[in-house]
């Protein structure tokens, strides 16, 4: 499973050679969980290559900002009803394929709600003439342009229709705030991507298939069901698909069985791992809702089932950041006022907090005091390391 896991990191570009822009490191993998948008951001500062010649990996928050500024990359919904970070000329096509699966499964909700085709429409008429006027509207100016209208009478109601109307390609949730980093502007569909890709629903598939297994695999078809939200049997088709077409500038995917689990990857990634395994190995800081660990329906080559919960607490959904060394979580982190804390599952050995040491200037703090304190009671016994 530890080689399962090395295969991954290289696969989504935390080692070896990173993509030369924000919007090329969202686009290789698919697209990036983004509820957090600061830890969605560090997610892929983490994967793209610094402007230097030889390129040299670095954490590059300012050009994934601009790369949002721009428009190259957004956020949005485009699966599962999840918050994600994708390449503008993705989306549309995206959304083709999930679309119809997030209404229906919101529908109920929305009944609930009150928010019959009437007001969906009136929502939507008032957004599109907001953002005629001004181009970009922050949260509280969208939301005031509803309520004064009345659209807004019960909590709840905000958060789905944005959402819907991001669904349907009205809305789009494009450059930072200003003053807020923590909240991006909402801008039109339309504006925002004035020529988004589109493919026929049979390409689309296929297309989603192959990038997700090269920007994740190993990876099953499970993995990639779970992941979008689509049923299996669409998975296993697109998969076919994928296999029969040749697409210029793609490598072939390769088939992979461990432990009589059938997974799917590049097949240039086993041969990027040996060349770049040492940088695989490395030690890493990867905020909460990382890829690494949110891509996969089974997480446990990189996150050992016996600690998940110390990751997830109480699995309540929340994940923590995490320290990966050798391609497995092996503790977690948090910010500090003054330091960065982390804890390990076990203990860190002293080559992990020399490495910890060097990665404070990763997060922006002046320094970091790697923790000893032991793990939640409800983890299981630790053992120290040697």
């Amino acid at each position: 499973m530890t080689e399962l896991a090395l295969l991954r990191v290289v696969a989504q570009r935390l080692a070896g050679p990173r993509p030369a822009s924000p919007a090329d490191a969202v686009a290789h993998l698919s697209a990036l969980q983004g509820q957090d948008l600061a830890g969605a951001v560090r997610s892929v500062a983490l994967r793209v290559a610094a402007p230097a010649d030889p390129p040299t990996p670095g954490l590059h928050t300012p050009e994934v900002l601009e790369s949002l500024a721009s428009g190259a990359v957004v956020r949005s919904w485009p699966m599962r009803g999840t918050l994600h970070l994708v390449a503008a000329r993705d989306l549309a096509w995206m959304l083709s394929l999930t679309r119809h699966r997030m209404e229906a499964h919101s529908a109920r909700r929305r009944e609930q709600l009150g928010l019959d085709d009437a007001a969906v429409a009136r929502a939507r008429d008032l957004a599109e003439a907001a953002l005629a006027d001004r181009r970009t509207l922050a949260r509280a100016e969208l939301l005031a342009v509803w309520a004064e209208a009345g659209l807004l009478p019960t909590p709840g109601r905000a958060y789905h229709l944005i959402a819907l109307l991001a669904i349907r390609e009205v809305l789009i949730q494009g450059p930072p705030h200003p003053t807020r980093p923590s909240e991006q502007l909402f801008a039109a569909f339309g504006d925002w991507i004035p020529n988004p890709h589109r493919l026929d629903p049979d390409e689309a598939l296929a297309t989603w298939v192959a990038d997700y297994f090269r920007g994740h695999g190993p990876a099953t078809v499970q993995d990639f069901a779970r992941w979008t939200g689509l049923p299996i049997r669409e998975a296993r088709r697109g998969l076919g698909a994928a296999l029969a077409e040749r697409r210029p500038g793609h490598g072939e995917l390769a088939r992979v069985v461990v432990d009589d689990t059938e997974y799917w990857l590049d097949a240039a990634t086993p041969d990027l791992l040996a060349t770049h395994r040492r940088d695989a190995e490395a030690m890493r800081l990867l905020p909460g809702f990382d890829e690494l660990l949110l891509g996969y329906a089974d997480r446990t080559a990189t996150l050992p089932a016996r600690w998940a919960e110390a990751v997830v607490p109480g699995k309540n959904g929340m994940f923590l950041p995490t320290v990966l060394h050798r391609g497995v979580v092996i503790g977690t982190w948090a910010r500090h006022p003054r330091a960065v804390l982390a804890t390990p599952f076990t203990r860190f050995t002293r080559e992990q907090v020399a490495a910890l040491a060097r990665l404070g200037a990763d997060v922006g703090d002046a320094a970091l005091r790697p923790g000893g304190a032991a793990p939640p009671r409800r983890t299981p016994p630790a053992t120290p390391r040697r």
